[in-house]
C-alpha cells in the first residue's frame, strides 16, 4: 500500500505542470472573473497552481500533513489576486478545480490492480485536508487585503498619520473618529509606540512587487495588537508606519513579541522586514519625538532586517548599538583577543564575567546562575585576569570588560 502510496504520488508530482494547465484551461472556460485578467494575472495564476500541485503532492510523498507555514506564499498571492478585483467566488472556485485536477491525475497513475485503487483511495482524505488548508488560508488573506484597502481608500488615515507625526491630534471630524477607533487620543493615560518597518528591496523585485509587499505588511501591522482594536497603519513612500496604542498602564513587551513573530510569519512567505520600535509616549506631542526614535532604532539593524525594539533595551545596550569605530579601537588588545579565543571555546569566560555582573558581584550565586562548582568559578576568574590583565572584583575593570564583551556581540549579531 505504501509503495503504491509513493508511486501515485510521485507521477502525480512529476506531471505539477500539466495539471496547471488543465486547471488553467478550466479557469477560462468556466471562471468568468478571469476572463479579463491580463497575461501577466494567469501566468502568476499557473505559477501558483502548479507550486500548490507540488507542495500538496510533495506532503503525500513524504507522509506528513501539510502546514500554513508551508504555503505561506499563498498569502501573496492571494493579496495580488484581491488587488485585480478578482470576485473572491472565482478565486475558491479556481482552488476547488485544482484538487478536481490533482485527483483526476492521481486517478490516472492508480492503474487497475486492486493495491493501486486501495492506495489511491486512501490519499483522497489527505488532499481534502490540503485543499481546506490552502483554500482557508487564501481566503483570509484575500479578506484581510480588500479590508486594508477599503479601510485605507480614503485618504482619513493617511491624513491622521501626518497630523499624528506633526505632534497633533484633530479637535472633531472624521479624523478624530480614525483616531478614537484606534485607541489613540481617546485616554490621556493610554501609552502608543511608533513602528517604523521597511521591506528589504531585492534586486530582482519590480516595484510593483515591493509596493504591494508593503501594503501587505501595512495589512499585517493593523492586525498586530495587544488591546483589540485595531493598529492605525499606512504606507508612506518607501516605509510603513504604524501606531500602535497599548494597554492603559501597560508596557510594549507583548507588542515587541508579537512583531517579531510577524516578521518571523513574513519572512516565510518571502518579505524580509526592518523593524525600528520607539519607547513608549502618552502625549499625542511626543508622537514625533517617538517616530524620529524608531527610525533611529531602524538604522541600527543589521543589512539582514529584523526588529529593534528600544522599550526592551538598556541605555547601556543602546550606547553599544551606536558605538563607532573610535569606541571599538579604545577596547584593549589584550581583552580583544582574549575575548577572541574565549568565543572560539565557547563563550565560557564572558558568560562567567556576565553572570557575576548579574549577581551584584556575588560569585556564589554567579556560580550557582551557571551550575558550575564555585572551585570552577573562582578559576575562571583568575583565567580572566591573568588574560586580560582585569580584576572582575574592580567595578571599573568589570564595566570595561562588560563594554567589550557587548560590543563583540554587537558586531557578530550585524
Amino acid at each position: 500500500m505504501q509503495a503504491e502510496r509513493r508511486r501515485i504520488a510521485g507521477c502525480a508530482y512529476e506531471h505539477a505542470d500539466a495539471i496547471a494547465d488543465d486547471v488553467m484551461a478550466k479557469i477560462r472556460d468556466q471562471l468568468p472573473g478571469y476572463a479579463t485578467a491580463g497575461p501577466g494575472v494567469l501566468d502568476d495564476v499557473h505559477d501558483q497552481l502548479a507550486r500548490l500541485s507540488r507542495t500538496g503532492l510533495g506532503a503525500l510523498l513524504e507522509r506528513r500533513r501539510v502546514c500554513p507555514a508551508d504555503v505561506a506564499y499563498a498569502r501573496q498571492a492571494a493579496a495580488r489576486r484581491a488587488r485585480t478585483g478578482l470576485p473572491l467566488v472565482d478565486y475558491i472556485a479556481a482552488f476547488r478545480l485544482g484538487q478536481r485536477a490533482i485527483w483526476k491525475t492521481l486517478l490516472a497513475h492508480a492503474g487497475d490492480s486492486e493495491a493501486g485503487q486501495a492506495a489511491v483511495l486512501s490519499l483522497a482524505a489527505p488532499l481534502a485536508r490540503y485543499t481546506d488548508l490552502i483554500s482557508a488560508q487564501a481566503t483570509d488573506a484575500y479578506l484581510e487585503f480588500q479590508q486594508y484597502v477599503a479601510a485605507e481608500s480614503g485618504r482619513d488615515s493617511q491624513a491622521l498619520m501626518d497630523s499624528l507625526l506633526d505632534g497633533a491630534l484633530p479637535a472633531s471630524g472624521p479624523h478624530l473618529s480614525v483616531a478614537t477607533a484606534h485607541g489613540i487620543g481617546a485616554e490621556r493615560a493610554t501609552p502608543v509606540v511608533v513602528v517604523t518597518a521597511v521591506v528589504l528591496d531585492r534586486s530582482e523585485e519590480s516595484s510593483e512587487r515591493l509596493g504591494e509587499a508593503r501594503q501587505l505588511v501595512s495589512a499585517a501591522l493593523a492586525r498586530c495588537t495587544v488591546n483589540g482594536l485595531r493598529t492605525l497603519s499606512v504606507v508612506r513612500g518607501s516605509q510603513i508606519v504604524a501606531v500602535p496604542a497599548l494597554r492603559t498602564g501597560g508596557t510594549a513587551d507583548g507588542l515587541c513579541e508579537r512583531l517579531r513573530v510577524l516578521q518571523d510569519e513574513l519572512g516565510a512567505e518571502g518579505i524580509t522586514l526592518a523593524v525600528g520600535v520607539s519607547t513608549a509616549v502618552t502625549e499625542v506631542a511626543q508622537i514625533p519625538r517617538a517616530y524620529r526614535q524608531a527610525q533611529a532604532a531602524l538604522e541600527l539593524l543589521p543589512e539582514g532586517g529584523g526588529v529593534l525594539a528600544l522599550p526592551q533595551l538598556t541605555p547601556f545596550k543602546y550606547l553599544l548599538l551606536r558605538a563607532d569605530d573610535t569606541t571599538r579601537q579604545l577596547v584593549d588588545p589584550r581583552i580583544g583577543s582574549a575575548l577572541a579565543e574565549d568565543r572560539v571555546r565557547g563563550g565560557t569566560l564572558a558568560e562567567t564575567i556576565r553572570a557575576f555582573a548579574a549577581a551584584d558581584m556575588n560569585l556564589r550565586e554567579a556560580a550557582d546562575t551557571l551550575h558550575i562548582h564555585l572551585n570552577t568559578a573562582k578559576y575562571r576568574l583568575g583565567r580572566i585576569q591573568e588574560l586580560t590583565g582585569r580584576n572582575v572584583r574592580s567595578v571599573n575593570d568589570l564595566v570595561e570588560l562588560l563594554v567589550a564583551i557587548e560590543l563583540a556581540a554587537v558586531i557578530n549579531e550585524a
